[in-house]
């Protein structure tokens, strides 16, 4: 696997942070618009915002953030399957991309088109979705800090500090210690 520069990993950690925090801004945004429509704010000028930002932000972000942080895991000495937090954090995008182009996105570009004419069953969709997104977002920003659980173990027998392959009960397995003089026998 290829791997990238110094200046190249700071390239793609520089571009995955501005993306995942502009995701996240746009996400607090759109809760933003949800939470002033449920509370009076003029539907004719909220929920067609909210529809223009998911269009062309959220949307687009979603799919960068996903691209870039794939690319960086892969590209990186961190990888996709080496780190439990890391795939944890591929699996939170992935779905949180599914449900934005899947179902959030429609949603809200409908919301947007009736406006005034929407039930509170719809408005309610521009508060909860967002408000659980930016749960997860922040929930994998912390996993990017803090970096929990260790390595994800690899198929086969664990390999000893002593260079062997160690077999079951932890004890060296044949052919897998250093080649050793005999000790003279007594």
């Amino acid at each position: 696997m290829r791997r990238l520069s110094p200046a190249g990993r700071k390239a793609l950690l520089t571009a995955h942070l501005a993306t995942s925090l502009g995701w996240l801004g746009t996400d607090l945004t759109l809760l933003a618009l949800g939470v002033a429509g449920l509370r009076g704010a003029d539907p004719d000028v909220v929920y067609p915002a909210a529809a223009l930002l998911v269009t062309w932000l959220f949307a687009p972000l979603s799919v960068a953030v996903w691209l870039i942080g794939t690319a960086s895991a892969l590209l990186t000495p961190w990888g996709l399957l080496r780190w439990r937090w890391v795939l944890v954090k591929f699996a939170l995008t992935t779905v949180m991309l599914g449900l934005v182009l899947l179902l959030l996105t429609p949603r809200i570009r409908h919301l947007g088109a009736l406006a005034g004419a929407a039930d509170a069953h719809l408005r309610v969709d521009l508060v909860a979705p967002p408000a659980v997104s930016t749960t997860l977002l922040l929930i994998a920003t912390v996993l990017s800090v803090w970096k929990p659980w260790g390595r994800i173990r690899r198929a086969g027998p664990p390999v000893s500090r002593r260079g062997g392959r160690r077999g079951p009960g932890g004890r060296p397995s044949p052919g897998g210690t250093r080649n050793r003089t005999a000790a003279p026998a007594r």
